[in-house]
């Protein structure tokens, strides 16, 4: 694979539909990133198990983090591999007939090499990068993670070895004798919208004199 090609690999190649796959790593990065959550594969004490999931990715790496008794990242870890998803969902796509309706969706299957980590400063370099994943800069507003939250979380790093993305978008893709029927076809778009924020009323904030943060305020658009 190119440097910035990261499949077809023999684990991550779309065969079903292989006319929506996309393997660039633009696309594939885009999708992670915009994902606000992720869902992560394990066999546990011999079953399946898959684990929705908070993911943060810098650069060829996606970060997983959980509680130290975590079977699914204690099994990733052990494993020395992972199988994470992404999907986004964009809408509907509302075709003549319903064999052929189905969703607008960006998706990315990525798999590849998995450590726990465990030095501490790297531990919480990575720990404030989930913070700003959630919401950009909010690190730098809230209090750093003690020691004890430290041994309470734990790390696992996931090298993107190989990927592919999945999209489904456009038209929909009615039959040639349906094109005729009098049933509306087309898209519906959907997106996330973030609400009012509702602020707490316990300690200092009761008093109503703390300010909404910078990062609250840039995330609904308010500078």
């Amino acid at each position: 694979m190119s440097d910035d090609v990261l499949g077809p690999g023999p684990r991550t190649r779309v065969r079903r539909l292989p006319n929506k796959a996309l393997y660039d790593e633009e696309t594939i990065f885009a999708i992670l990133d915009e994902g606000r959550l992720c869902h992560v594969a394990a066999t546990v004490h011999g079953k399946p198990v898959a684990l929705p999931t908070l993911h943060a990715r810098e650069r060829r790496t996606i970060f997983l983090h959980g509680s130290p008794s975590n079977e699914v990242l204690k099994s990733v870890s052990r494993a020395g591999e992972a199988f994470i998803t992404v999907t986004l969902y964009d809408g509907l796509r509302l075709a003549r007939s319903g064999f052929e309706s189905s969703i607008a969706y960006r998706s990315v299957a990525v798999v590849g090499s998995a450590h726990e980590v465990i030095d501490e400063r790297e531990k919480r370099r990575v720990l404030n990068l989930f913070v700003d994943r959630v919401l950009p800069g909010r690190a730098d507003e809230v209090r750093p993670s003690s020691e004890q939250e430290l041994r309470l979380t734990m790390v696992v790093a996931v090298s993107i070895d190989e990927a592919s993305a999945k999209v489904s978008r456009g038209p929909t893709e009615d039959d040639e004798d349906d094109r005729d029927l009098p049933v509306w076809s087309g898209t519906v778009p959907a997106r996330v919208v973030f609400g009012d924020p509702l602020p707490d009323t316990n300690g200092a904030m009761a008093s109503g004199d703390v300010a909404l943060p910078a990062s609250v305020r840039t995330l609904l658009g308010q500078q």
